[in-house]
């Protein structure tokens, strides 16, 4: 695997665009709480530490990774924002669910990066197992949330 012990969420504030102005919303699913808290936290730490502000950041929680898309959408269409991140994690069980959910999350919003002006974010963990969302939500290979807030600054920047 070429994330084995990498941490993969390292960034450096003088190559990214100013945040300080930036609207960012945060569409975090409840389903496996103990990542997506992770993910979010990591999400909130990178976008301040790049200098946006905290009443620039708004979240919204709905239940689980397949409501993200219609999360996302509802913000875009209720609040001006610069982007939105979709924080999820779905891990395999031992029947197809799993395939559903995340192809659902993925092509849902992939469309909204089609329908509105503000890139939607995909932060939202694939994992086999326990251990791996662990280890992509503030373990040995960083934090997802970090990398998702960092991506949001830049393609916010895009549309600017």
């Amino acid at each position: 695997m070429a994330t084995v012990n990498h941490n993969l969420s390292e960034y450096n504030k003088a190559d990214l665009p100013d945040a300080a102005n930036l609207r960012i919303g945060l569409v975090v699913s409840e389903w496996n709480e103990n990542i997506t808290e992770n993910l979010y936290k990591g999400a909130e730490a990178a976008l301040l530490d790049c200098g946006a502000q905290k009443d620039n950041i708004l979240r919204w929680n709905v239940p689980g990774s397949f409501e993200l898309t219609y999360g996302a959408k509802k913000m875009l269409q209720t609040e001006e924002l610069d982007a939105v991140i979709a924080i999820g994690s779905v891990i395999r069980g031992e029947t197809s669910h799993f395939d559903f959910v995340c192809n659902a999350a993925a092509m849902g919003i992939k469309d909204l990066n089609l329908q509105f002006n503000a890139p939607v974010i995909f932060c939202v963990l694939t994992d086999d197992t326990y251990q791996q969302a662990i280890d992509r939500s503030g373990g040995k290979h960083g934090n997802k949330g970090t990398e998702a807030a960092i991506a949001a600054i830049k393609m916010a920047a895009l549309g600017s």
